[in-house]
């Protein structure tokens, strides 16, 4: 008996040591470092405001204090940003980014372009489980699922692999929904711009959380319809506005929008390239939480609507 308990209390101090000695390490890499945050949108946009955000409390959590700085690389609706960090970013836990939540999936679909295998990714975190919506300008006319079928909309996507592209075409394909979707804006900004000149009639795939952070006044004064809910689940704040898993007609129905929109839950996702040294990617994911649960952060994060 005294034997175990001598051989457990020496593996316990190999393993506080072992703790500790890495953490020294990790310290000693970061100290007077910079990482850069790589987001895959344009400024101006949720992505881009969250990251933005998180970057300024991230290095305070983690061993060493390094800098952390944003860097915007805009392409194909954050594909670019995907594919960089996969292959040509640091492999040392200098660079991290976010780009689309359903980037994990673009393999999984056969996405042209996505050069990369979503599994060897060193996912860090998310800092929300996100409900999208469909939106029309009141000044269109369109109010109602229905009238998107029955009229059509024209709404606005920023590449193939983005969201405001491939939820608009799965929701043509399964509802029968009519959107015409006009391609290439940089960002989600860009898009919201289109909305204000005319150029567009709604936005489709557009986040809850993006949406109260960067356009309470249009829901103040009614500027928009919001015609659905694009998530597993209904967002409390919304229980009168349809949630589009209870728009499929058949079991198979559901069984695809169930695959397309189970990304939600990676609302805003955050991740390190591949080869990145697995003690550097602990303090990664441990920086992230403790941000997420930094209280400053969190002050800040209600100061601009977004939710955590």
């Amino acid at each position: 008996m005294r034997n175990r308990f001598w051989a457990k209390a020496l593996a316990l101090t190999a393993a506080l040591t072992c703790s500790s000695a890495n953490a020294d390490a990790v310290a000693d890499f970061y100290k007077n470092k910079t990482i850069t945050m790589t987001i895959g949108y344009s400024t101006g946009g949720a992505y881009d405001v969250y990251a933005r955000v998180v970057t300024r409390y991230l290095g305070k959590h983690l061993p060493g204090n390094p800098t952390v700085i944003p860097q915007n690389m805009v392409g194909a609706g954050s594909l670019r940003a995907a594919n960089y960090l996969y292959s040509v970013a640091p492999k040392d836990g200098t660079t991290i980014g976010t780009f689309a939540r359903g980037g994990a999936f673009y393999p999984l679909l056969g996405l042209e372009g996505a050069t990369f295998d979503a599994t060897k990714f060193n996912w860090i975190g998310s800092a929300n489980n996100e409900v999208s919506v469909c939106v029309a300008m009141a000044s269109s006319g369109i109010t109602s699922v229905k009238d998107v079928v029955d009229k059509g909309m024209i709404v606005g996507g920023t590449g193939q692999s983005d969201d405001t592209t491939q939820f608009a075409k799965i929701i043509n394909y399964v509802l029968g929904a009519n959107m015409k979707i006009v391609i290439g804006y940089p960002g989600g900004g860009d898009v919201v711009l289109a909305l204000e000149r005319g150029e567009l009639q709604g936005r489709c795939g557009w986040s809850w959380s993006s949406v109260k952070a960067t356009h309470q006044r249009w829901l103040d004064n009614k500027q928009i319809n919001v015609l659905m809910q694009i998530a597993l689940a209904k967002h409390k704040e919304m229980p009168n506005v349809p949630l589009v898993m209870d728009l499929a007609k058949t079991d198979e129905d559901r069984q695809i929008l169930k695959l397309i929109f189970a990304r939600q839950v990676m609302g805003r996702p955050y991740t390190a390239p591949p080869g990145v040294p697995t003690d550097r990617v602990n303090a990664l994911r441990k920086a992230f939480m403790d941000t997420m649960n930094d209280p400053e952060f969190l002050a800040d994060a209600e100061k601009i609507q977004l939710e955590i």
